[in-house]
């Protein structure tokens, strides 16, 4: 029988256990960086998977989404009043959204961000599979509708803002969202303010704007900067020269066309326009926490999307 000295075997076992615990460590490094889970969460999940990662992984998503889902029952009666609007375009389909959290540290959290990019994108993807009817078509989702909206990974909208919820403990509430197509002889742009560096191709503010326009050439620019425009001075409608002729010393501040030019205060937007041989066909605009119709807002309301009319 093959023996081994008290030394040797004190050697052999300290070196074996080096090895398994540095190769461990590196399993659980890595574990938590993909996953953003506790030490204490990520350890677990290594034991229980004899330290196999991608077992541990799905075992770590499936007890957040469990327990997110306890969460957000005991959570849901909790304020939402703070959060983010999210925008996405792709070619002639967009979206705004807005998603609400209790806190402002969590809206401006990493994971929070990830959860709006999951979900703008998932409704850009709804948006680009209808029928583009008019030059262009406009559709609110509610709360309700937005919750079944499928994200291409086996799961809906509701179950990543579970997930969310367990991963981050705060009450989390998709608000409404917004979905505008256009034909292909418009332009589509969107922004959102205060913009984060590199954001694209999804944008996250405290507001957001989309805009149908029409120029000649193509002028991308013109489209960002109105879009700018119409988060700063919120606009409630765009204006026809025809109709909406200025009257003096009237406040005109609500009509685009006659409002003072945010990038140049010397001009209104419709000699702006003028100068650009641009027009605005129409537009959208997102504000984080701002009161709407309750029809868009309702989350027990049971309605298929509407149509609704462009601006005037």
């Amino acid at each position: 029988m093959l023996q081994m000295n008290s030394s040797r075997l004190c050697r052999y076992l300290t070196t074996g256990s080096s090895l398994w615990q540095s190769s461990s460590k590196s399993l659980l490094e890595k574990l938590r960086k993909k996953t953003g889970y506790t030490f204490v969460n990520c350890k677990k999940a290594l034991e229980l998977h004899d330290n196999d990662l991608g077992k541990a992984e799905l075992w770590l998503k499936q007890q957040a989404q469990a327990l997110g889902w306890s969460k957000a029952e005991k959570l849901k009666g909790r304020s939402t009043s703070q959060g983010l609007v999210a925008v996405m375009v792709n070619n002639n389909h967009g979206a705004l959204v807005e998603i609400n959290c209790e806190t402002d540290f969590v809206a401006r959290n990493k994971t929070f961000h990830g959860l709006a990019e999951t979900v703008v994108t998932a409704i850009v993807k709804y948006s680009s599979d209808l029928t583009v009817t008019d030059d262009v078509n406009k559709i609110i989702l509610d709360a309700e509708m937005l919750k079944g909206i499928s994200t291409g990974d086996g799961k809906n909208l509701a179950d990543h803002v579970a997930l969310t919820i367990g991963s981050i403990g705060e009450n989390i509430f998709i608000k409404r969202a917004l979905c505008m197509n256009v034909n292909k002889d418009l332009q589509l742009v969107g922004c959102t303010h205060p913009t984060p560096v590199n954001s694209l191709p999804v944008s996250f503010g405290k507001y957001g704007a989309l805009l149908a326009f029409k120029s000649s050439p193509t002028n991308k620019l013109l489209g960002i900067q109105l879009c700018q425009h119409i988060i700063g001075m919120n606009p409630c409608k765009i204006g026809q020269p025809d109709v909406d002729e200025p009257k003096p010393n009237a406040d005109d501040e609500s009509t685009l066309i006659y409002q003072e030019y945010l990038l140049d205060p010397n001009i209104i937007v419709q000699q702006a326009l003028l100068a650009a041989q641009a027009q605005v066909i129409d537009f959208a605009r997102f504000e984080v926490g701002e009161k709407v119709d309750s029809h868009d807002t309702d989350s027990e309301a049971q309605i298929e999307p509407q149509p609704i009319k462009t601006c005037g």
